[in-house]
């Protein structure tokens, strides 16, 4: 008897691999964003987040030599370090970008008009001449060097209180906040109220409600926003807010509804009806007994709706426009994408951003997430 009560399956194994890689599939590409959000725009041009903890060795940007010239007996000489204070050791360099790996460090290599320069494997540069260099244009060094790994907060000051690449991350954030919260809570409140009424209230056309509320589910949103819009318009409404508050609750009670019910109709009888007894209004039971005891179901139907309304794209643009100082971090990213194209540090933080509040909501209420979707399914 393979299949007796209680004994493991063998295919447990499976079931732990599918898990796993499915945890990979999602995790993979959050701890690249999170790394890549933290690197420079050299670093990311070159090599791949998974490299970022380990030295890198690549061909780096072209230097232009610079500095205060000084004389020293009949010689005029520039002294100075290709690359400032940072750790990085060269490992070949030139002069021209057909040949940029032409010398060894320490190697001195003739120039036009008697120059002399010298390239040593920390950086450090020494240029030379028989005339001033006065009103010359200085060579350019073109370097494969090894970097350390390098790790900064500027991609974070640009995105959110910067005022060029990353203009608008930062209000964009705020905009997204003032509209997922108001439209995460709005529907709750609602939709808790209509769940009692049709789970524990009797009344006419009770069942007829209940098989709208479903056929509902399945209406694609798509359908409603221009008429909606139009609606709006009409009453003064107009784009805002407001707007945007009443289409997302609109579109969220149809599930908001369906969930909470399921859930109050599998609370004990038993409770409500001693309750009654006792003289309570339904005011009073609602209130005091199923809004406590359906919490599980609340929250899972927040999750959902936070995250839908912080991800959404569609129906902030229709109902909020298209202005700078409305726009959400969706929209903003869109236009990231557009006019950032090359920015990727800039692209990477601005992502992370938008995810770390979906991350923060799920992971603060995961706990009751299977308990509010397994409602109502068993008796």
């Amino acid at each position: 008897m393979e299949n007796i009560a209680g004994q493991k399956s063998h295919l447990t194994w499976a079931v732990h691999i599918s898990v796993a890689l499915l945890v990979a599939l999602w995790l993979f590409p959050t701890v690249g964003l999170l790394v890549s959000s933290f690197r420079t725009a050299e670093q990311i041009s070159n090599s791949g987040w998974w490299s970022a903890f380990s030295a890198q060795k690549g061909q780096l940007p072209a230097i232009r030599i610079e500095g205060d010239e000084a004389q020293e007996g009949d010689l005029y000489v520039i002294d100075g370090n290709l690359f400032g204070t940072a750790e990085t050791t060269l490992s070949a360099w030139g002069t021209s970008s057909r040949e940029p790996e032409a010398y060894e460090p320490d190697t001195t290599v003739d120039l036009k008009d008697g120059w002399q320069l010298t390239v040593e494997s920390s950086g450090a540069f020494r240029l030379s001449s028989p005339q001033s260099f006065e009103g010359e244009r200085l060579p350019r060094v073109f370097s494969t060097a090894t970097t350390p790994p390098e790790f900064t907060l500027e991609n974070y000051e640009n995105v959110l209180f910067g005022t060029t690449a990353g203009a608008g991350v930062g209000q964009a954030f705020l905009n997204t906040l003032t509209v997922a919260i108001p439209a995460t809570v709005i529907p709750i409140l609602v939709a808790a109220f209509a769940a009692y009424a049709l789970a524990w209230m009797e009344f006419p056309g009770r069942a007829l409600l209940v098989a709208a509320v479903v056929a509902l589910l399945v209406v694609p949103l798509q359908l409603a926003l221009i008429p909606l819009l139009q609606l709006h318009n009409s009453i003064g409404i107009g784009k805002g807010y407001l707007g945007v508050w009443l289409a997302h609750t609109g579109f969220g009670l149809p599930l908001a509804i369906y969930l909470l019910r399921n859930y109050m109709v599998g609370l004990p009888k038993d409770i409500i009806e001693n309750a009654r007894v006792d003289g309570a209004s339904d005011f009073q039971i609602f209130t005091k007994i199923v809004l406590p005891l359906s919490f599980p179901a609340l929250a899972s139907f927040a999750i959902f709706q936070f995250l839908w309304t912080w991800n959404d794209l569609l129906v902030a643009l229709v109902f909020l426009g298209t202005d700078d100082d409305r726009l959400v971090l969706t929209a903003r990213l869109v236009n990231l994408m557009g006019s950032r194209g090359g920015q990727w540090e800039i692209l990477a933080t601005s992502a992370f951003v938008s995810i770390v509040v979906p991350l923060l909501v799920f992971f603060a209420m995961q706990k009751y997430l299977v308990r509010g979707l397994l409602a109502g399914s068993v008796k």
